[in-house]
């Protein structure tokens, strides 16, 4: 009886030693299960985007000069044409004054001359119905048409006169204004680059210097990124594109793209870049500001409900490794892929949702018909 009981427990030992041996040999593989899902394919932005101002305006006075006035300051809100700094200019004023005063004048005198001009046409009128009638002198007729044409043109003068002087009040108005710096669009000051009292200069051709004021639109606002050569043929207007800031980790803002740069930049030879800009259409873009670096995703293509398989299994061949979900024998099936990114591969043949493919495709002993257990 011991020696029948001895035997069974070597059989069972052995049996063990067997199995355990069977399963440390046994190919063992990580899985990923079918699925459905959204797959997008888009492209990025190979460095850094920036949020910036549909219209933005480095101005300064046209002329030189000395600050007087200073209305504004940084952060202000300004609408269009609202006076900014205004330079000395107390002896253009005073000319436009005079430009003012002649214009006064000159009507005067053409009200003066046009009613010389109406007497003498009257008289001119009754001497030649008294002609008709042989009771005026046909010198004194001719003596009074020729003052009544006289006064008629001397009157045209005048008025001319005075269009001339108004246009010298336009010339004086005009080289006042150049000493005036107005908003040319409603916005915000980001920076004044001058105090009351300092001299100002406007840039020589040529020679960047620093605006007097820093304007910008922040009512409009988007972004510039580039996008590789090789991805920009598929971008194009319209398309709906992902914000992502450095400013905002968290958050993600949708937009689309509006422009296509129609050009190449060739800054790096070896990474020739084509400008996209995109706009944001979410609510909350009042948090933003120009200046931010941001990320743009335009969406080239999308696929909702769709199966689904992480691009990572997807072989060169187009084919992926199927295990059975208790394991056994790998089978090597061959696929038709759809939409594809770095991440997902939309599966349109070849493949049911809740199938297991085998995720360690780089593992050694990873074959058509090879043992293996999921791990």
């Amino acid at each position: 009886m011991n020696k029948l009981l001895l035997g069974v427990l070597v059989v069972a030992v052995l049996a063990g030693v067997y199995v355990n041996s069977r399963e440390n040999n046994e190919l063992a593989v990580s899985v990923v299960r079918v699925e459905r899902g959204d797959v997008v394919a888009s492209v990025t932005n190979t460095r850094a985007g920036t949020v910036d101002a549909c219209r933005r305006s480095g101005i300064a006075p046209s002329m030189g000069g000395t600050i007087s006035g200073l209305y504004v300051k940084d952060g202000d809100i300004v609408e269009t044409d609202q006076l900014l700094l205004e330079l000395w200019n107390a002896d253009y004023k005073a000319q436009l004054r005079l430009s003012n005063q002649d214009v006064a004048a000159a009507q005067s005198r053409s009200r003066q001359s046009c009613v010389t001009s109406s007497v003498a046409k009257r008289k001119a009128d009754r001497l030649v119905r008294l002609q008709e009638k042989n009771v005026a002198s046909e010198d004194a007729v001719e003596a009074a048409v020729g003052d009544a044409e006289s006064a008629a043109a001397a009157c045209e003068a005048s008025k001319d006169a005075v269009k001339v002087k108004r246009a010298a009040v336009e010339i004086a108005q005009a080289t006042l204004e150049r000493t005036q710096l107005r908003a040319p669009f409603a916005g915000v000051i980001a920076e004044i680059n001058g105090e009351l009292g300092e001299y100002v200069t406007p840039s020589p051709v040529g020679v960047p210097t620093p605006p007097t004021v820093d304007l910008i639109d922040n009512s409009c606002l988007y972004i510039k990124a580039p996008i590789d050569e090789v991805d920009a043929p598929e971008v194009r207007a319209g398309l709906k594109a992902w914000v992502t800031l450095d400013a905002f980790k968290q958050r993600r803002f949708s937009g689309q793209v509006r422009r296509v740069a129609p050009y190449v930049l060739d800054l790096e030879k070896q990474s020739r870049t084509v400008d996209v800009e995109a706009v944001i259409d979410d609510p909350d873009m009042d948090v933003l500001l120009p200046g931010y670096s941001a990320d743009v995703e335009v969406i080239i293509d999308e696929r909702q409900g769709v199966l689904y398989v992480p691009t990572v299994v997807v072989l060169e061949d187009s084919s992926v490794y199927v295990i059975p979900e208790a394991g056994g024998l790998l089978e090597k099936r061959t696929i038709e892929a759809g939409l594809s990114n770095w991440e997902q591969t939309e599966i349109v043949h070849g493949l049911k949702e809740g199938d297991f493919v085998v995720r360690s495709i780089d593992r050694e002993g990873v074959a058509d018909g090879a043992q293996a257990r999921v791990e």
